[in-house]
């Protein structure tokens, strides 16, 4: 049953206490991270393919919810992966009022979708996502259009199968979340596994671009205090040291998570470690070739 259709299990919702809707929603989510387990495959396509460009734009495009949904994504991985934020972009019909209010007919215009692609000026080196959850968005077919014709790899997330969106996706993912509790309103459990699958798509192309050493943030940007403390944490965790080398590495490192824990482990100044990571992103594999 598609995104639009009445769930049969929440005929009665208003009437229904606080504690049942409660117990309604959860069961509900558990059946929507079920959908997602079940495009596990498109899933791992899609982001393998994104891999292979090695390091082009990924490119979030939808409307309401969905284009929320995907600048959210985007926008937090500068901090949390220090990210250029030409990395992962993030466009919703309407612009950036519309990640607050809602802008009329936005949605319903593919030249708007196409002249949003355009403007970025997207080339085969890159991947525009688009994401709706009925799958038929106007806005979201003209960005994947324009993107198609760019020759960019394209990819979609739909949460109905044989969505319209699909056709013009290279590697098309369709979450089928079914029915929601209170009909048509696609922010909640569509909305749900669209945000699983994002995190999966920008928090695996991370790790697979370095960004990640075991399952440390260690390319973390340290913008306040709480991520100076975590990034001094990593440091001594990672390399097995006292809180003040750790502390005096992070600050002799220019604030570099990376360059300070290859100082320490490697026993180099920070120019050495640095060189080391222009030429290779991944401190495993630095630290793996120097044992070797």
């Amino acid at each position: 049953m598609g995104t639009e259709n009445r769930n049969e299990k929440s005929k009665e919702l208003d009437l229904l206490g606080v504690g049942e809707i409660i117990t309604l929603m959860n069961a509900e989510t558990v059946d929507a991270l079920k959908a997602v387990e079940a495009e596990k495959g498109s899933i791992e396509r899609l982001i393998t393919a994104i891999l292979e460009q090695d390091a082009g734009r990924v490119i979030y495009a939808g409307a309401g919810t969905s284009g929320r949904l995907g600048v959210l994504d985007a926008s937090e991985c500068p901090p949390t992966f220090n990210t250029d934020p030409d990395e992962f972009i993030g466009i919703i019909a309407g612009g950036d009022k519309a990640l607050r209010f809602a802008v009329e007919g936005a949605e319903d215009s593919e030249s708007l979708g196409k002249s949003d692609v355009l403007d970025l000026e997207v080339g085969p080196q890159d991947c525009v996502i688009g994401i709706a959850a009925s799958g038929r968005t106007p806005y979201v077919k003209g960005a994947l259009k324009a993107a198609e014709e760019a020759g960019a790899l394209t990819g979609s997330i739909s949460n109905n199968k044989e969505s319209d969106i699909s056709d013009f996706a290279d590697f098309p993912v369709e979450v089928a979340s079914g029915p929601e509790i209170l009909t048509g309103s696609t922010r909640l459990k569509a909305g749900t596994t669209q945000k699983l699958v994002l995190n999966m798509i920008s928090t695996i192309i991370n790790i697979k671009r370095g960004k990640v050493y075991g399952n440390y943030m260690v390319d973390v940007n340290p913008s306040n205090r709480k991520l100076e403390r975590r990034a001094i944490n990593m440091i001594r965790e990672i390399t097995d040291t006292d809180e003040g080398t750790a502390a005096e590495a992070f600050n002799g490192s220019g604030r570099h998570v990376k360059t300070a824990v290859l100082m320490i482990m490697l026993d180099v100044d920070r120019t050495e470690a640095e060189s080391l990571l222009s030429e290779q992103s991944h401190i495993r594999k630095i630290l793996t070739t120097d044992k070797g």
